[in-house]
């Protein structure tokens, strides 16, 4: 079985032997029993499915696991059994219960919850939105009253047939039967062959989808530019399922037909209004990482320049429209496995990426994350942001090949012109300079963006002018990529004019294009050489040559 929220394996050395870990073995019960409750099999190793054949487990090391665990943590629930697979392996198998009420921490008071296949820390602001979210049971795990055997035929026929099709299901997967194959994705009951709410939401009927508690209902509207409705479309009958769903409302929608027509030298060329991948995506987002315990429907308004697409419940936890483009939180786990191997969305992880990348590919600005109370928000916009950067990037490609960080940067860079260390890591929600090296690395390497000499969070990031010139770039010439030393100088000459100056009075003669922070950066450092002094304080600073 494949680790992920509700399931993890460990060697059995991680319990046995010279140095077994039962504080990272707490530290996962605690995360598993803040989630939802999970399993930790003791004997398989990552890479395997079953433990060693002949594998034998000590007769008291169950009790011993129990001890341990029960001593590093509080307000945790396990159960360990022995276990006999089916090659005569034995594995130590740990049951965590689920937290119904309280939280769950280790006995130093460190809070974990699960996320995936990993135990991340609870943050000390986020501990009163872990506690108010202890009363629910995840929606998709859920079990209905209805028998696989009592689905929509048809559904399950195409479900299986697009699973056995897909390039990312395994040969282990393709091999089991159609009950093991609805097993495996949760969709589900193994023992009494029960649809989960996520089985009913794929192949139940249409009455049986329409009784499971918030199954999701799409409205798409249409606004001109006064902000009034225009047009219409409901998915509200429950009739598809959710990969029915995406598909109708790829094809219904006139309105992403639409495109921008441009020049290209003597050519002509169309760049779509909003990309099929782009619509795509942010309908499987609003899909996986809905929050189903809360009523309301998913809506897609249009509006003349922008689209946005609005969900209830807010973020999963952990994730914040700052820290979205990295982190890979699902709230709807099993739902996001099988939207993955479906091709529904591109990655198991938030999308944003996959959005991130084609936006910033066709040189539209990146799109913009809201959360409220109860709901998350996100704008797409439809111009076109920066004409020349598509050139750039489509130049580059031909000649390295690029993984997604690398392009989502080279956007950023190409449409900015020059962007410092911490502009990048503020626009990727990045911690420090250490996690953008991953970003950067390649970029720099093959010399496709260079740098100046700074080390610090000041250095500055622009694209090299040898491939601006072998993309037939033809962007207006700005001050935004000027010299550090040119700036000095265009101070020094300022002054020798005007006497005494204002930051902002000499920002505005000697180019507004350039960034004020780097301005007040060059005056600094004319300070410190003894070539400016300052004179009052404040709002009322001015600056003057020595």
């Amino acid at each position: 079985m494949k680790e992920n929220s509700l399931y993890d394996k460990k060697s059995i050395r991680s319990i046995l032997g010279k140095n077994p870990d039962f504080k990272e073995i707490a530290k996962d019960c605690v995360a598993f029993s803040n989630a939802e409750g999970g399993i930790i099999d003791f004997g398989i190793e990552d890479d395997d499915e079953l433990p060693k054949e002949g594998q034998k487990i000590p007769d008291d090391l169950d009790v011993i696991l129990e001890n341990r665990i029960k001593g590093l943590t509080q307000n945790v629930y396990i159960k360990a059994e022995r276990m006999i697979a089916q090659n005569g392996g034995q594995f130590l198998r740990l049951i965590i219960k689920r937290s119904s009420n309280l939280i769950s921490a280790t006995i130093t008071g460190k809070i974990y919850q699960r996320f995936g296949d990993k135990s991340m820390p609870v943050s000390p602001e986020d501990i009163s939105r872990l506690f108010s979210e202890r009363g629910n049971i995840c929606w998709e795990n859920m079990l209905s009253t209805i028998n696989y055997i009592d689905a929509d035929s048809l559904k399950l026929k195409q479900l299986i047939q697009n699973i056995h099709r897909s390039d990312r299901t395994s040969s282990f997967i393709r091999e089991k039967e159609i009950k093991e194959i609805l097993d495996y994705f949760y969709l589900t009951d193994p023992e009494s062959g029960l649809l989960t709410n996520l089985g009913v939401l794929f192949i139940g009927k249409q009455t049986q989808r329409g009784r499971i508690q918030n199954t999701p209902i799409i409205q798409c509207i249409k606004y001109d530019d006064l902000g009034e409705k225009v047009n219409k479309w409901v998915w509200d009958d429950y009739s598809m399922n959710p990969q029915e769903l995406i598909d109708d409302i790829w094809k219904r929608i006139p309105e992403w037909q639409e495109s921008h027509e441009i020049n290209d030298g003597m050519y002509r060329r169309n760049i779509m209004a909003y990309s099929e991948r782009v619509i795509r995506e942010l309908i499987a987002n609003a899909l996986v990482h809905k929050s189903y315990h809360i009523k309301g429907d998913i809506f897609i308004n249009i509006h003349p320049h922008f689209i946005e697409v609005v969900s209830p419940g807010p973020l999963p936890f952990g994730v914040t429209p700052q820290n979205i483009l990295h982190k890979t939180i699902k709230r709807n786990d099993h739902m996001a496995n099988l939207f993955y191997v479906l091709h529904l969305m591109e990655r198991e992880g938030s999308g944003y990426d996959t959005l991130y990348e084609e936006l910033l590919s066709t040189g539209k600005p990146a799109p913009k994350v809201y959360e409220g109370e109860d709901y998350v928000k996100v704008i797409v916009e439809r111009r076109i942001a920066n004409l020349e950067s598509i050139k750039l990037i489509e130049h580059v490609s031909q000649r390295f090949v690029l993984k997604q960080k690398q392009k989502i940067c080279l956007g950023i860079i190409a449409q900015n012109e020059s962007i410092s260390a911490n502009g990048l890591i503020n626009f990727l929600g990045l911690d420090s300079s250490n996690d953008l090296n991953s970003w950067l690395f390649k970029l720099l390497e093959y010399g496709i963006i260079v740098s100046n000499n700074s080390k610090s969070k000041a250095k500055e990031y622009r694209v090299n002018p040898e491939y601006l010139k072998g993309s037939n770039y033809k962007g207006k010439t700005s001050l935004k990529r000027i010299e550090n030393y040119r700036i000095k100088e265009l101070i020094r000459e300022d002054l020798k004019i005007y006497k005494e100056a204002t930051l902002s009075e000499i920002h505005q003669r000697i180019g507004k294009e350039i960034p004020y922070k780097k301005i007040w950066n060059q005056i600094r450092l004319l300070i410190e050489e003894g070539v400016v002094c300052s004179i009052g304080e404040n709002r009322w600073t001015k600056y003057k040559l020595i």
